[in-house]
This record gives C-alpha cells, structure tokens and sequence, in this order.
C-alpha cells in the first residue's frame, strides 16, 4: 500500500439515545463513511486518499465530523451530499471547504 497524501478520519463514535452529548451515530456517520468509501472505490484514488472511521473527535453536537490529515483539518456537520465536495475541493485539489470547518473556538 502506498502512502497515502491525505488521511481522512470519519467519526463513529455511538452513544445512547439521550445522552447529553450526542454522537455521530445518531446523526448519519454510517452513511457519511459509506460515502466516502463509495468515493474513493469510484476515483480510484487508493495512492492518495486513505479513509478510516474513528472513534469520538470531539464536537459531538456538530457531527458527523471528519478530520482530514496531515492538515488537521476538522468538518462538522458532514452529510452524504457533502462528500464529493470534500473530495474535489480538499482531497484532489488541497483547498479545504470552508463553509464546512468549525469556528476556530472549537478546533
């Protein structure tokens, strides 16, 4: 395997239903990751993407998050809808997506 250029971390972090703070699981992380994986099975990009679910990332009322390495780059509220963008715009082309980043107070 290659090394990949970017490391894309996916949280799945499960909590139960009423916990106070939440968890990814309850907001969509399951899908987010599968979109991820359908991406990057879809470009190809196995040399330079690599896409790993996690445990808890922090924000957990701002999930799904996703953090991206070795910028450490951290997306709240990631959707399925969200993926594709993140893979043009940050994976192959290096600019993250800004509407997508926390306000620095939380990263």
């Amino acid at each position: 395997m290659a090394k990949p250029i970017r490391h894309v971390f996916v949280c799945s972090q499960s909590r139960p239903a009423g916990h106070p703070r939440g968890s990814c699981q309850q907001k969509g992380c399951g899908d987010v990751l599968q979109s991820f994986w359908s991406e990057l099975q879809k470009r190809g990009v196995y040399d330079k993407v690599a896409v790993t679910y996690s445990g808890c990332l922090g924000p957990c009322d701002a999930g799904t998050n996703v953090v991206v390495y070795p910028e450490g780059v951290m997306y709240n509220n990631v959707t399925t809808a969200d993926v594709a963008e993140i893979f043009d715009k940050h994976l192959i082309g290096g600019e993250p997506v800004a509407r997508l980043m926390p306000p620095e107070a939380v990263w």
